[in-house]
């Protein structure tokens, strides 16, 4: 689990110093774990080459494909599968397997199976920073760039190398895009070669044996979303109540789905009916109504209805060989788009060596083909069934259904690969619709709670105000879809949209005693019209408001408007120019740099007032207890001098990481605070000098570990 915390507890001097404590877990995975978050859409990738269940960050369900990512458990993930299979099969120590099927999820980990080479973040350009009170700020899914590649052809990417107990080496690129109107997709480039290599080392173990009928084949276990899983129902988390649709499956003329804009291949889901839990009103789109019921990832004060489950999330396919020797896009692929129980005896206690269990796995799974839709199977009207939704999407299975997608078969002689590549999406109404959604429902449960999604709500939402709830959340299957179009025109165009301008290479947020300073830089060679600068107010994901708009020449804004006692956040965007929509974008909106570049995600307060003599500087408190820390000149009981900050903020506080000046930790004891003044201070408004050059105060203080 990584924990990410900042406690922030001040060590105040009237005329100087306080304390600022980060403490970090490391990750409890199998193998080692990145972030891809350069936009809205959050995802964490494995160097095993999938992502299986409870081997994410938190080691629990519901981690990564988080959208939108600014806002807290937007987790849709409870986790991904990746099996390879293939026919006659000869083993490195020479035994033989009719079917053999190596595997990396849903549960199975990949040891053993899948043997990584390579783990990589690669960015376009040098990551940005951003500070906050002279401290780095960083979001829960911060990325660890590895190096700069210039001719990238997406802002991040991470790049996964790995061999495999079947022989084939996979190489997987996960693409993000910073442009605002592509960033809520990952683009997922997939390369199997036969290299004969079936473990973690350089020697070739199988230099000679070709690869026949082979199929990888994808699981995603889809859950939306985590933060009203308690409130709906702990199966929730696990994807219970997921409903699941798919497009180019070859049913589309059964279901009568071939509209303008779903000419594609793609399996999409979202937050059906949960039917195992005690409630009078319908929870599709997750509303958050119990008020004084506690709900983990819910704020106490959260209870006016909002939305906390309307997103939709889908995988699309973008291109696959068809063949080793062919490298165009067959339509007819993935050759199986299909719907698996979640918990079925296939799905866990998976090995490369059961002989019988590896034939079902192969036929029973990755080679069955769906003869009907999951979502049309549990409610068969379709949209107006699903409207009105009364069944249960789990059909009474205990962990509900797993969206499938299998390709091939291919036969790779040594040497040969084939080439998959995918986009995996998210996306849906906004948080002020949520908002707005969700209030107005919570008027209609308080009149008729078991007819409530049923009744107009009056919303004017882009023209919606005749809609019912559970039809606004069904309004977001077209925002996916229009997703989906995006990386499809995003793909076919060698991935040359549009460019989003560069954000700010660094941005510093710092209180002072009147007013926050908000100043950046910019990368050598950089163009863009303008910067704009957000706030928010007391959390990181409330609501942001445009407070600052500036000049190409713009390096700084002086906020003075903020109140005292209250914490704030920033971002900051460069602008420049406007979409022409060649890329699936609308024509005629502002671009801007991604505001994850120049987001703050520690809080920032205007400090105290400047004093007004040496006699009012007090250490508070006093003993310290380090979760918090120290500063000014600080010195050892010893008088060995350990680290020195200058002020010069004009405020009346200043932060200690509780490190020397060579970054070590601290250690328990009595330490000195001696705060020099270097200049004369004058009062500006009476003339009056406060201080003068050389005066001099000294405190000691106490640190307990």
């Amino acid at each position: 689990m990584i924990l990410r915390t900042l406690s922030r507890t001040r060590l105040s001097l009237i005329a100087a110093v306080a304390f600022v404590a980060f403490a970090a877990a490391p990750a409890q995975a199998q193998f080692e774990l990145k972030w891809l978050s350069a936009g809205s859409l959050h995802n964490w990738y494995s160097a095993v080459g999938a992502e299986p269940e409870s081997q994410g960050f938190v080691g629990n369900q519901q981690d990564g494909w988080r959208w939108p990512g600014i806002y807290d458990f937007t987790d849709m993930q409870a986790g991904e599968g990746l099996w390879l299979g293939a026919r006659n099969v000869t083993g490195p120590s020479g035994a033989t397997f009719p079917i053999r099927v190596v595997h990396a999820g849903p549960r199975a980990i990949g040891s053993g199976e899948f043997f990584p080479v390579s783990f990589e973040m690669v960015s376009q350009y040098e990551p940005p920073v951003v500070f906050v009170d002279g401290a780095l700020t960083e979001p829960e899914a911060s990325m660890v760039n590895d190096r700069v590649d210039p001719n990238l052809p997406a802002d991040r990417a991470i790049i996964t190398v790995v061999n495999t107990l079947l022989g084939v080496t996979m190489t997987r690129t996960a693409y993000q895009f910073s442009n605002p109107f592509h960033d809520n997709y990952h683009i997922i480039e997939y390369v199997f070669e036969n290299t004969g290599n079936t473990d973690g080392d350089p020697e070739i173990e199988l230099p000679s044996q070709t690869i026949t009928d082979f199929v990888p084949y994808w699981q995603y276990r889809w859950s939306v979303a985590r933060e009203t899983r308690y409130l709906i129902g702990n199966p929730t988390g696990w994807g219970r109540q997921t409903m699941l649709d798919a497009r180019g499956d070859g049913l589309d003329a059964q279901y009568g789905t071939t509209g303008p804009g779903e000419d594609f291949r793609a399996i999409f889901a979202w937050h059906g009916l949960a039917t195992d839990n005690e409630r009078t009103y319908n929870n599709v789109g997750g509303p958050i109504l119990r008020e004084g019921v506690p709900a983990v990832q819910i704020a106490s004060d959260d209870t006016l209805g909002r939305l906390g489950a309307s997103q939709f999330i889908g995988t699309v396919v973008l291109h696959a060989d068809a063949s080793a020797t062919d490298s165009s896009d067959d339509k007819s692929q993935p050759s199986v788009m299909n719907w698996i129980h979640s918990d079925d005896d296939l799905t866990s206690g998976n090995d490369a060596f059961t002989v019988d269990k590896m034939r079902r796995e192969y036929e029973d799974i990755m080679t069955n083909d769906a003869l009907a839709r999951h979502a049309y199977v549990v409610e068969p009207s379709g949209m107006a069934g699903w409207i009105d939704t009364k069944a249960d999407p789990a059909r009474g299975t205990s962990g509900g259904y797993s969206a499938g997608f299998g390709y091939g078969p291919y036969t790779l002689a040594p040497g040969e690969s084939v080439r998959i590549v995918v986009a995996e999406a998210a996306d849906g109404l906004s948080r002020e619709a949520n908002r707005a959604v969700g209030e107005a429902f919570k008027v209609k449960v308080n009149e008729n709670p078991a007819n409530a999604h049923l009744q107009p709500l009056g919303v004017n939402i882009n023209g919606g105000a005749s809609l019912n709830k559970n039809e606004w959340v069904l309004s977001s299957r077209d925002s996916l879809f229009q997703t989906f179009n995006r990386a499809i025109a995003n793909y076919n165009s060698g991935y040359q949209i549009q460019a989003a301008p560069l954000p700010p290479s660094q941005v510093s947020v710092d209180g002072g005693g009147d007013r926050i300073t908000i100043a950046w830089e910019v990368y050598p060679g950089s163009t863009q019209n303008g910067f704009e600068v957000w706030r928010a107010e007391s959390n990181v994901d409330e609501d942001y408001e445009l407070i600052y708009t500036g000049g190409a020449a713009d390096r700084s804004y002086d906020d003075t408007t903020p109140k005292r006692g209250i914490d704030y956040f920033y971002y900051v965007v460069a602008t420049g120019g406007t979409t022409d929509g060649s890329d699936g974008a609308p024509a005629g909106r502002k671009l801007t740099s991604s505001r994850y570049y120049g987001q703050t995600y520690t809080p920032t307060q205007l400090k105290r007032p400047q004093g007004a003599a040496m006699e009012g500087i007090r250490v508070v408190p006093n003993p310290f207890y380090i979760g918090s820390p120290g500063r000014i000149q600080i010195f050892t009981e010893l008088g060995e001098l350990i680290d020195t900050i200058e002020h010069a903020d004009g405020s009346g506080d200043v932060f200690w990481d509780h490190t020397t000046s060579s970054r070590q930790v601290i250690v328990s004891g009595i330490y000195i605070a001696v705060i020099t003044v270097t200049a004369d201070i004058v009062d500006n408004s009476t003339g009056e000098q406060l201080f003068s050059e050389g005066q001099t105060a000294f405190r000691k203080f106490v640190i307990i570990r």
